[in-house]
Order: structure tokens, then sequence, then C-alpha cells
């Protein structure tokens, strides 16, 4: 047989309590403990002995009103009884207002409390005043509900503050106040604004588990001990605008459901952020972290601003999960840096690197425009998700929708790369013009550029076909915006310039030593191609050396396309050929002739022996002897030999052409082979 679920009956209190008003129902009735010398609380005793009760209080008097239900006329009165004449303002000693019920407004402005105050579990149904109040104790409010504002602004608090699992069903003040001593908040609720704003906390600061569903605003506020913010929820933005955390302050596992600004905030010792959720952005501009950061297994689904951010030590990103942009620009980092980051973007525009620096990435197009390398910095691609020290994976959902891991550089103008290593980039929309010392930028394992339109195109109705090879990014910009450009090439984004072929030039001579110094000479052939390239088509380029590089682009591909020679070399020897089968190879291989002259009455007979000039044939001249005869001619001028053929005159320059041009066919091959296979 069941029995329906009953309300349990209240709990009696721990102090001899009013038991006014008891029913059936709540057999407890009132609270409030007794008055001393009477079995009634404040609110219930008769008037007389209220009023007999009041005249033996005096400012500093100790009091205990545990469980009272306090109507404003009533706490008038209590304060009036306790109101120190010389300064107008009431003074408790001990106060015990534990479980109190405050029907209407408490007024405890400008009161000082000078030993321990005591709020535990009390209810304040008004506004709750306490401002300029003095705490010379402990000020315990813990698990107290207050359901209308609470002003706490230029309070003292000069022994322990404990709000734990206090709740603040209304705006909560807390502006200009003192902790001197430590300020306990775990747990506690605060259903709206919150403001902290010029607060000092000289001790230890705890806000574990604290729940901020409004605004949470801590601006200008000093932590001079640790500030423990763990596992705190911070539902709508929180605010630590030029907050100075003069020790140790942890984050760790607290989520910000909206924006988290630290604009200008100081964190004089170690900051911990890990495994901490940010749903909006997260500012840290111009902020100071003068020891250790660490960010490790956070998550930031907005964007997260460090711009002009100081880190004077180690700075330890990660890994970190940033689905928007993450904003390093302008930041300085004063000491070695790690950064394992998973981020859409990474813009680190002006960021100067006074040491030593790591940066693994993954997802992220990096920007590095006039970045400052002062020790070598390595930007590598990060293959698989990071792991943490625990062996956990990094979740990388918030960035699931992404095409793919890939690391990107977008540009690096204005750097000077002599320090830069980038490792398994892609590089194919990069920006180079204006970087320094590009031929000493070091490139490791896989980095891919973009690479020239495949296929056949059609220019004025003419076909056109591009050479397969490795391209800038900005060649794609200047092709793409030629009048006569052909689909394939890639226009510029905005802000990428107008870089043309003067500018690419010295670019691609630096890329093409950078590979060289990398041992890598068939990588290094494309940048010299594509310096060429740039050299032919430059108007700066005087004419005669633009005609020369013409023809040493037709003819051989600027000594890097060996068919394209060969094609040339089998094309001039069928010439050869057909020329010396016409002009060249005369009909019949001339006689000898002897002429003599004897002497009138004998003697000796003197001999002349001349040969005959050879004849061009007047038959048929394209037979199979000529043939081999043409092609044997042919053949030994290639390689720079006399055939020892009898030729005609026509024959000799031709075989003396052939001789001069063929040969140098052939090197051009042979070399345009060499470039693609040295090592």
């Amino acid at each position: 047989m069941t029995h329906p679920s009953r309300t349990p009956p209240p709990r009696p209190p721990d102090w001899p309590h009013c038991g006014h008003d008891a029913t059936s129902e709540d057999p407890v009735g009132c609270h409030g403990v007794h008055v001393p010398g009477h079995t009634a609380c404040l609110a219930h005793v008769s008037d007389t002995d209220r009023d007999a009760y009041l005249a033996t209080l005096s400012p500093g008097s100790d009091i205990d009103h545990r469980g009272t239900t306090f109507t404003a006329e009533l706490l008038d009165r209590l304060l009036d009884a306790l109101r120190d004449p010389v300064t107008g303002h009431p003074c408790f000693g001990a106060a015990g207002f534990d479980s109190a019920v405050f029907l209407s407004d408490a007024e405890f402005a400008s009161v000082t409390f000078q030993r321990n105050a005591w709020f535990e579990a009390a209810s304040f149904a008004g506004v709750a005043r306490f401002e300029t109040t003095t705490f010379k104790g402990t000020a315990g409010f813990g698990a107290a509900t207050f359901e209308s504002a609470a002003w706490f602004g230029t309070t003292t608090f000069e022994g322990t503050a404990g709000f734990g699992a206090a709740t603040f069903e209304s705006a909560a003040w807390f502006e200009a106040t003192a902790f001197k001593d430590t300020a306990r908040f775990e747990a506690a609720t605060f259903r709206r604004t919150a403001g902290f704003r010029r607060v000092v906390f000289e001790d230890v600061a705890w806000f574990e588990e604290s729940v901020f569903e409004g605004t949470a605003g801590f601006r200008e506020t000093v932590f001079a001990d640790d500030a423990w913010f763990e596992a705190t929820g911070f539902r709508s933005g929180a605010s630590f605008e030029s907050t100075a955390f003069e020790r140790d302050v942890c984050f760790e596992a607290a989520a910000f459901k909206g924006d988290a600004d630290f604009t200008r905030t100081i964190f004089k010792n170690n900051a911990r952020f890990r495994t901490a959720a940010f749903e909006g952005a997260a500012r840290f501009e111009a902020a100071t972290f003068q020891s250790g950061s660490v960010f490790e297994a956070a998550v930031i689904k907005g964007d997260a601003w460090f711009v002009d951010t100081v880190f004077e030590r180690s700075a330890g990103f990660g890994p970190l999960v940033c689905a928007g942009r993450l904003v390093l620009s302008g930041a300085v980092f004063g000491g070695p840096a790690n950064l394992s980051l998973t981020a859409r973007r990474l813009e680190c525009r002006r960021t100067r690197w006074s040491s030593t620096a790591e940066l693994r990435l993954r997802y992220a197009t990096v920007d590095l425009s006039h970045a400052v390398f002062e020790y070598p910095l390595t930007i590598a691609a990060e293959p698989d998700a990071f792991v943490l020290a625990d062996g956990r994976t990094v979740e990388e959902r918030a960035l699931a929708h992404a095409p793919d891991a890939a690391v990107r550089i977008a540009t690096l103008r204005g750097v000077d790369a002599a320090h830069l290593v980038l490792a398994d980039v892609d590089l194919s929309g990069c920006l180079f013009t204006g970087t320094v010392h590009l031929d000493q930028l070091r490139l490791e394992g896989i980095c891919a550029f973009d690479t020239a339109p495949p296929g056949t195109h059609r220019r004025r109705r003419l076909p056109v076909r591009f050479t397969g090879r490795r391209t800038l990014a900005e060649e794609h910009h200047w092709r793409a915006k030629r009048p006569d450009a052909v689909r394939g090439w890639n226009t510029a984004v905005l802000g990428a310039g107008h870089a043309g072929p003067a500018q690419l030039a010295p670019v691609y001579r630096a890329l093409r030593k950078a590979f060289e110094d990398g041992k890598n000479e068939p990588g290094a052939a494309d940048f010299y191609y594509g310096e060429m390239e740039m050299r032919r088509h430059d108007p700066g380029t005087p004419g005669a050396e633009r005609a020369l590089l013409a023809a040493y682009w037709a003819v051989s591909g600027y000594g890097l396309r060996a068919v394209r020679a060969l094609g040339w070399l089998a094309a001039a020897m069928l010439v050869t050929v057909v020329l010396l089968m016409g002009f060249g190879i005369p009909q019949n291989s001339p006689k000898q002739e002897a002429t003599g002259t004897v002497p009138p009455g004998g003697g000796r007979v003197t001999l002349t022996i001349g040969k005959a000039d050879p004849q061009n044939p007047t038959g048929d001249r394209f037979t199979g002897e000529r043939f081999e005869k043409a092609l044997n001619v042919t053949l030994n001028s290639v390689v720079f030999r006399s055939s020892g053929q009898d030729l005609t005159t026509t024959g000799t320059y031709i075989e003396m052409t052939s001789r001069l041009v063929e040969p140098v066919l052939l090197g051009l091959a042979v070399l345009a082979v060499r470039n693609r296979v040295k090592r």
C-alpha cells in the first residue's frame, strides 16, 4: 500500500525559539530566538518587555536575534537603541541575525559591527543596504537570500567575509568595497548584475562554483592575493577590465557564456585558464602577463583578442581551441612561447617575439604582417588533434565544419624572415612582397604553393597552355587583372595590394635561393622560372633583354623544360636534313682530274691535281641514299663534329648553322633534365 508524499515538517532551530503562531501543519512556528529573560522573540514579545529590553542596549552591545522577523519599524527601533550619539550611526558588538527575516528594506548603512556579525541563511525581502558599513570581525552571509538589491558599496570587511551559497535575486553592488581578510563567495548565485568595481581584495578571494547569471563587473578591481574562480559560471558578460591580479588567479573550468573582457588586466603571477570555456568573445587587449599563463584545453567559441598584450615571461597557450579569430596583433612575448592552437584564424600583426617560440597549429590561417622575430620562431602544422597531459584528446567540435585542418599562411609582408621556420604549411595564398631576408626563410616538410592553371585555355581565340609550376599568389593576382587574362588565375582579395612583375621578380629570386640553400634544387627551379617570367613581362626590362628572355622562354622554358628544348632540337634537325637533301649534298662525288705541262724539248713532267666543285643535283633529290647522308651530317653537327661529307657551298653553310644551333638546344635539354634531378 502506498501513501501520498508529505512535506516534511519544518525542523526546529538549534536555539530556544519563540514558537509563536505554531499550528499542526507548522509545529515549530516562529524561529526567533528568545529575548534575554523572556520566552518570545523581539517581534513577539510584549511592547512593555520590548521597550524594557531595548532600553538596556547601548552602542557596542552584543545582540542575538537569530530567526527573528523584522519589519522596518522594528529594525529602526533596534538601530536607534544602538546609535552612537557622537557619530550618529548605530554600533553593534557581536550581532547574531542568522535565519532572520527582513520583510522590508534593511537599512544597515554606516553601521559598525565591532565584533562578528552573522547573517547566515538570513532573508532580505526588501533592499539590503550596507553602504559604508564596517565589519571589524567576521561577516557571515552564507546561504543568505537577497530578494531585492543588495548594496555593499564602500563597505569595509576587516575580518572574513563569507557569502558562500548566498543568493542575490536582484542586483548586487560591492563597488569600492574593501575586503581586508578572506572573501568567500563559493557557490554564490547572482541572478542579476554583480558589481565589484574598484574593489580591493587584500586576502584570498574565493568565487569557486559561483554563478553569475547577469553581468559580472570586476573593473578596476585589485586582487592582492590569490583569486579563485574555478568552475565559476558567467552566463552573461564578464568584465575584468583594468583589474590587477597580484598573485595567482585560477579560472580553471570556468564557463563564460557571454563576452569575457580582460582588457588592460594585469596578471602578476600565474594565470590559469585550463579547460575554461568561452562561448562569446574573450578580450585580453593590452593585458599584461608578468609570469606564466596557462590556457590548456580552453575552448573559445567566439573571437579571442590579445591585442597589445604583454607576456613578460613564458607563455603557454594550449592546447587551446578558438572557433573564431585569435588576435595577437601588437602582442609582446618577452620569454619563450609555446603555443598549441586550434583556431580558424590567427592574426599576429606587429607581434614582437623577443625569445624563441614555437607555434603548433591546426586549421589556422595565419597573418604575420610586420611581425618581429628576434630569435628563431617555428610555425608548424600539427597533423593530428592535440593530446593533453593526461592522455585525453582535445575536442575540436567547434571547428567540425571547417574543410580541413591545414595551416595556411596569409601574409609575410614586412617580416624579417631570417629567423622564421615554416613546416608543413600551405603557402598558396601567402603574400610575400615586402618581406626582408626572404632568402633565409627555412621551409621544412611539405610546404605547398599555388600552381599555374592546368589545361588548355583560349586567349583571343588562340589556344594557350601554361607551364605547370609553383607560383606565388601575387602572380595570380597580377595575371588575373590583366585585360587578356584567362580563367584559372585567382583574383586578389581585399587588402592584397597590387604587386607587379618588378616587385615579384626579387621575391622569386629570394625564394629560389632559400630552396637552393635547403638543397632542394628541383623546387628552386620553379622559382627561377617565375623570376624569368617576371623579368620578361616587366616593362622596366630593356627591350633587347626582354627579346632575349622571350627567345630563351620559347626555346627551352628558361632552360627548365627538356621536352621543349628536345622538340626544337628535333625540328632543327629535321629542317637541317631537309635542307641538306635539297641543297647541301652534291649529285655525285666529284672525281679528281690531272693536268700536265710538258716543257718544249722534253724533260721533266709536272702534274697538278685538282678537284671539281660539288654540283647541286638536277634529278630526284629526296632519295634514301641522300637522306642517309643528310642525317649523318646532321647528327655529327649536333655534337660539334665534322661529318667529312662533301657538301655544296650551300650545304657547308647549312652544316655550320646546324653545328651552332643544335648543340645549344641539346645542351639546354640536358640542363633542364639536370635541374629537375639535381640534389
